[in-house]
């Protein structure tokens, strides 16, 4: 007769995350074909949905993971777009100019830093929406942009407009592979564990000897990043750029919509709230004002109801994981299961002590 063990079990992969990883491969696989077979109208969907996965994903990385609730990311979207008006404007090829762009607003964000992350909690929040709202005036003053008449990545027309959709489809498809595996490795790494860390309580972090700090600022300036993209890619759909169009509050919200009802603080969660708004608006955005009191009371219904959002509330109850990216400590038997991560997690003595 086989004893039964009384020590927990640490795994972090499952067979469903297994699987799952092979999927993520395949469907990756598939989109990059699509052009070939989508209409026109179809892969400038499935170009913005893909520019929502970057979005959800940077916000929850930054608030989620690491706990910097910011309502000011709007910032870095208006400014790739900006960047990428201005790069294309001098002599620099229109598509490097998306990249190129993001990797200067990833360069801003980094001395930003150093005076925006003594802020902590509301201020924080509150200083990210005051710094957006002066990039936004300093944009006004550039006579290419010509103030809220705006002005348009014209260099852009020279290619035919199907090449053209096809490539911004496989960019906007390439930076939301690299930004999610970037992301995930990070946060799968010790990295990861400092930050959630970080999250749960910043004072208790830094006196095991996690670098608050420069922990803070990777995911800063990540976030800045791939937001950057995010809005030099949303300008390459849409060609023309309004400074209150790019800088507006709106899309910070739209972040905080998708995170709060996928997930917050889940990697699944993320991407999956990002598909649903992509459905919202595709079913109901020409429904003009009441599409947003729409998006008000689901995210306030989330908020009462479902905390955890749809992702979280699965592998609440379910214990579903398919993109795991912290440890599970499996209890022994009739003691239920813990989801914990790789700094935090407890030994069976330390529990007995406790």
């Amino acid at each position: 007769m086989s004893a039964v063990s009384t020590y927990p079990v640490i795994e972090r992969g499952t067979p469903a995350s297994r699987i799952s990883a092979i999927a993520v491969v395949v469907i990756i696989a598939l989109l990059a074909v699509a052009p070939h077979f989508l209409s026109a109208g179809a892969v400038d969907r499935m170009t913005a949905l893909f520019i929502y996965v970057i979005l959800a994903a940077m916000w929850n990385a930054l608030a989620g993971f690491g706990g910097l609730v910011s309502v000011g990311q709007q910032v870095f979207f208006g400014l790739g777009a900006y960047f990428a008006i201005r790069l294309a404007d001098a002599g620099l090829n229109p598509f490097a100019s998306l990249f190129v762009s993001a990797i200067i607003v990833g360069a801003i964000s980094w001395p930003m830093s150093l005076f925006m992350l003594r802020l902590r909690n509301g201020e924080f929040a509150i200083g990210m929406w005051v710094i957006a709202a002066l990039a936004h005036l300093l944009v006004n003053l550039d006579r290419l942009v010509q103030g809220e008449t705006g002005t348009s990545l014209i260099s852009l027309n020279v290619y035919d407009a199907g090449a053209r959709r096809a490539t911004i489809y496989w960019l906007a498809l390439a930076a939301m592979t690299a930004l999610l595996a970037i992301l995930f490795g990070l946060l799968r790494g010790s990295t990861g564990a400092a930050i959630r860390a970080i999250r749960d309580n910043e004072d208790a972090a830094a006196s095991v000897g996690v670098r608050v700090t420069g922990t803070k600022r990777l995911l800063f300036v990540l976030a800045a990043f791939g937001i950057g993209m995010a809005g030099a890619l949303w300008l390459a759909t849409s060609i023309t750029f309004q400074p209150k169009t790019y800088f507006n509050v709106q899309w910070t919200a739209y972040m905080i919509f998708m995170v709060l009802v996928g997930g917050i603080g889940t990697f699944e969660g993320a991407i999956l709230g990002a598909l649903l708004f992509f459905l919202i608006e595709t079913w109901f955005g020409g429904t003009g004002v009441w599409y947003l009191i729409g998006l008000g009371a689901t995210a306030l219904l989330f908020s009462l109801f479902l905390p955890r959002g749809l992702w979280g509330t699965l592998e609440e109850r379910f214990g579903l994981r398919l993109l795991p990216v912290g440890y599970r400590v499996r209890l022994p038997a009739n003691t239920g299961d813990a989801d914990t991560t790789a700094a935090s997690h407890e030994t069976t003595a330390q529990r007995e002590k406790a």
